[in-house]
């Protein structure tokens, strides 16, 4: 419920929080029981989603152990033939992905990568270096895309209620909103595109930042573009081009 709301709660209404985009529909999808997940759960949900008229799925879960990865690339790739844009939350072990990376990932029988695929870090609201990444999420300059909000984040809870919650399962359905607005806005544009267009636009931030393994680091050395999602910038660059 938290994660759906951060995409979809109904704006403008002066209750709560106004979620991200604002012409979406939610499709729950139940992938995981209480424990880890299973790899041909994980591997069926996607398939659902896919199968029921899903454009963007958002993917707050992980691990670090995969016995049936098979299973869920044939899935990844299933949902990149229906240009289906895959969303995931980098994990909250404070751990470098390059070294130790986390499952589901991008990464298909370890030589191809999923290009429908966008793995999202979490930040924080502060404006210090010290304290701009979460010091719990993981990161990786090749595997990690950008980051996105995920330290204290209000959105709705059940029984008509509203909680602050933080974790890249927080950050990623931020990064799926935007990809959600703009697959809504800009219907020409495949699962692909939005990831480029996504990728292109960040906000860079130049001075070195605390990693969550407490060493001083360039943002480029925590992930791929060395920035933080902007719906803005994405849309306006989409307008531009038009």
């Amino acid at each position: 419920t938290h994660v759906s709301g951060i995409i979809a709660a109904t704006r403008n209404n002066g209750m709560g929080i106004d979620g991200i985009a604002d012409n979406v529909r939610i499709m729950v999808v139940r992938a995981v029981p209480d424990g880890d997940e299973r790899d041909k759960d994980v591997a069926n949900a996607i398939i659902y989603a896919v199968d029921n008229g899903a454009k963007v799925i958002n993917m707050s879960f992980g691990k670090y152990w995969t016995p049936n990865k098979d299973y869920v690339d044939a899935a990844i790739k299933y949902a990149q033939s229906k240009d289906v844009l895959l969303v995931h939350a980098a994990g909250n072990d404070g751990k470098n992905k390059d070294v130790e990376d986390s499952y589901p990932t991008r990464k298909l029988n370890n030589k191809e990568v999923a290009p429908n695929w966008i793995e999202v870090g979490a930040s924080s609201s502060s404006k210090s270096s010290k304290t701009l990444i979460a010091d719990f999420s993981n990161y990786g300059a090749t595997s990690v895309d950008f980051f996105a909000p995920g330290v204290d984040i209000y959105s709705t809870v059940p029984d008509y209620s509203y909680e602050n919650a933080s974790g890249t399962s927080m950050a990623s359905p931020a990064v799926a909103g935007v990809a959600a607005m703009i697959r809504s806005y800009f219907p020409e544009l495949t699962a692909v595109q939005v990831r480029e267009v996504l990728m292109a636009t960040t906000t860079k931030y130049n001075k070195k930042v605390v990693a969550p393994n407490g060493e001083k680091l360039k943002m480029t050395e925590l992930c791929i573009t060395g920035g933080f999602v902007n719906a803005a910038n994405a849309v306006n660059y989409l307008l531009e081009k038009k």
